[in-house]
């Protein structure tokens, strides 16, 4: 007996694809398949031009050391870019990632002058004054401008706040609703993937990291936009003295596979060769200041790559412009202080 329901699968004959092509690049939509910059050099180079549609990337990290603040500061420079974006946080309500955003903007705007996140933070909860938030930062160096630059973009930043329930199929139809909105579908940004609900239990972490990345994949397939997905890291990625590799990702395997690029986020003093803190002891402190983030899967691309960015997270943010790590680094270190 012949089965009259839909298939689940999709032919596309090349030659229309072509023909496809053909058309929207003469009606001028090329941007449409171009890469979404993230704001970070020499990152976005090392990506041939930033996250690209259809595509996922992981960004990988210890505890504390910036997941969040790296993807909203993506996030961030996507809105600036026109996108609009999707933030699904499992971990932050919407009121803390507007703080984040406001002082990370006037961090990089006013510098080191600039309000911390804490000040921020007591602005928006109040002292008791009638005044609004805008009239309580025009009195911090950048706060007024960074207010006023983020509000105009705002309106394309939508958060879904994320529950023990929140399944993909959840994600795909927020993101859906946003397309229709904005006639374009959104960047999706997961803090973090391993919250992100399904059938299974959560003691088969790799099944489960496995139908939750194979669906992120198809999402970002069927949007035609990129999908930018928080993972935390296992007992063994996390233990002193080691370098966090994809390994050590919880469900890794899964993850690396389905990912077309995985990047991770390393202490620099943690992972810098000794030799460096022995012979160069003055520069041991200007370590702590940096993270290392590493391509380490790159299928447009390098990947191996070792970069350097300045952390600022008294202001919830990374300075932008890195460089390339010029010292050895080690997957583990055999010393202590």
């Amino acid at each position: 007996m012949i089965d009259d329901a839909s298939p689940t699968f999709r032919l596309s004959r090349l030659s229309d694809v072509l023909a496809a092509t053909d058309a929207r690049l003469r009606q001028g939509e090329a941007a449409a398949m171009r890469p979404w910059a993230t704001g970070f050099e020499p990152l976005d180079g090392f990506l041939s031009g930033g996250l690209r549609p259809g595509e996922l990337t992981l960004l990988g990290g210890p505890q504390g050391l910036g997941k969040t603040t790296f993807a909203l500061q993506v996030a961030r420079h996507v809105l600036a870019g026109g996108h609009p974006v999707l933030y699904v946080s499992y971990e932050h309500d919407a009121v803390n990632l507007l703080e984040r955003l406001v002082a990370a903007e006037a961090g990089e705007r006013a510098g080191r002058d600039a309000a911390s996140l804490k000040a921020v933070r007591a602005l928006v909860e109040g002292d008791g004054t009638a005044a609004s938030l805008s009239d309580k930062l025009a009195e911090t160096p950048g706060g007024a401008e960074a207010l006023a630059s983020i509000s105009a973009d705002l309106d394309r930043l939508h958060v879904l706040r994320g529950g023990v329930s929140t399944s993909i199929p959840d994600i795909a139809a927020a993101a859906a609703a946003i397309a229709d909105r904005e006639v374009r579908h959104p960047l999706v940004v997961i803090d973090y993937v391993q919250k992100v609900a399904t059938s299974m239990s959560a003691h088969e972490e790799e099944l489960r990291m496995a139908q939750v990345a194979g669906e992120l994949k198809d999402l970002a397939l069927t949007a035609a936009a990129p999908v930018f997905a928080i993972s935390a890291s296992d007992a063994v990625g996390i233990a002193e003295g080691k370098r966090l590799r994809t390994q050590h990702l919880r469900g890794a395997s899964a993850l690396a596979y389905e990912a077309d690029a995985v990047l991770v986020l390393n202490e620099k003093f943690d992972v810098v060769a000794r030799h460096h803190l022995v012979y160069g002891s003055s520069n041991a402190e200007r370590f702590r200041n940096y993270a290392v983030l590493t391509i380490e899967k790159n299928r447009g691309g390098m990947a191996g790559v070792d970069m350097e960015f300045r952390k600022r997270f008294d202001q919830a943010r990374y300075e932008r412009d890195g460089e390339l790590v010029a010292e050895q680094l080690v997957d583990s270190r055999v010393f202590t202080e």
